[in-house]
């Protein structure tokens, strides 16, 4: 395997007790110090309705980081393309791209990135499923793409800016969708871990060469917690734990300080939910983060991986990138 690279996917998580502006720094923050640490490229995902996570306008955001930063890339991890037109995302993206050449990134998802009502308010209407995402997907790459003859809609920004597109899921539908379009794939197995393999195989076995790619390139997400103790780890750990049980719930996900234990705190069928969708999270200290990377990408043989962090105090988080980040280099 050659060198793998490594990237963070930020959610820009709402501490509880904090605010969205806050988060908004930490952002940033975080992004400074992960050019220096030599992640490849920063992500930020589309959510709606959700307290907790502040990055639902995501152009806008992955513009101001690009702005505060001067070499990696930015980028959308993704963009829900059922909830938006096609022309507008090419518009949008094409002005990142001219505003910051070669440094912006867009990701792809068919989910809604919110509840049914949210969709609604989004999208005006429940037609739309994600089963159309082969189509839009295609008039989006027609629109970043150079202008077809007889072409008579055309984005301006975006025509011919071909800004890198990265095909998200967390099922086989769009890991054989980008092997069919020979596109990057990019595994959510930092909260759905359960296909990862089944994607990954379908992947590779599918992939045909295009003039985006000429081999497979495959990512998925992992969760960290590392700190500089095992013992120390598996306190922090106990915020993105919280985190989960609040989605299963149905509670806002504010980010909750960590807890000596999560005895009391859940059920036995909820922390079996919670342990499962952390099945592949790396949580130690050093020697144990090496370890558990390196087990990882012996197991897929990943491109890419794209952390993601839920520890509570941002020093924490920052902390844990850049141990994660000196012991994926070290493999």
């Amino acid at each position: 395997m050659g060198a793998v690279k490594y990237s963070i996917l930020d959610l820009a998580p709402v501490r509880s007790g904090g605010s969205i502006a806050e988060t908004f720094r930490n952002t940033v923050d975080l992004a400074q110090h992960a050019e220096g640490w030599g992640f490849t490229r920063l992500w930020l995902a589309e959510h709606h309705n959700m307290p907790g996570i502040a990055s639902a306008a995501t152009p806008l955001l992955i513009g101001h980081v690009a702005r505060e930063t001067s070499r990696i890339r930015v980028g959308s991890g993704g963009i829900m393309l059922p909830n938006h037109a096609p022309l507008v995302i090419a518009e949008q993206f094409g002005t990142l791209e001219t505003l910051y050449p070669g440094r912006i990134d867009l990701g792809i998802g068919r989910a809604p990135g919110g509840d049914g009502y949210t969709a609604r308010a989004l999208r005006r209407t429940l037609r739309q499923t994600g089963d159309d995402l082969p189509e839009l997907l295609e008039e989006l790459m027609g629109y970043l793409g150079p202008v077809a003859p007889g072409q008579l809609v055309g984005a301006y920004p975006g025509t011919g800016t071909n800004v890198p597109i990265y095909l998200l899921g967390s099922s086989t539908f769009s890991a054989q969708l980008a092997a069919k379009l020979g596109l990057p794939f990019a595994f959510a197995s930092h909260f759905a871990p359960d296909l990862l393999m089944d994607a990954i195989g379908l992947y590779r076995a599918q992939f045909r060469a295009s003039r985006y790619l000429d081999a497979p390139y495959v990512m998925a997400g992992v969760p960290v917690i590392a700190a500089d103790t095992d013992g120390e780890a598996e306190r922090l750990a106990t915020s993105p734990k919280q985190r989960f049980l609040k989605l299963i719930r149905g509670e806002a996900l504010f980010m909750e300080p960590p807890v000596e234990s999560m005895e009391g705190l859940w059920n036995e069928a909820e922390r079996q939910v919670v342990e499962g969708k952390l099945a592949v999270a790396v949580i130690g200290g050093p020697s144990k983060v090496r370890a558990g990377f390196a087990e990882f990408l012996a197991a897929t043989g990943v491109d890419e991986v794209v952390l993601t962090c839920d520890a509570y105090s941002h020093a924490d988080r920052l902390r844990s990138f850049e141990l994660a980040a000196e012991a994926i280099a070290a493999i």
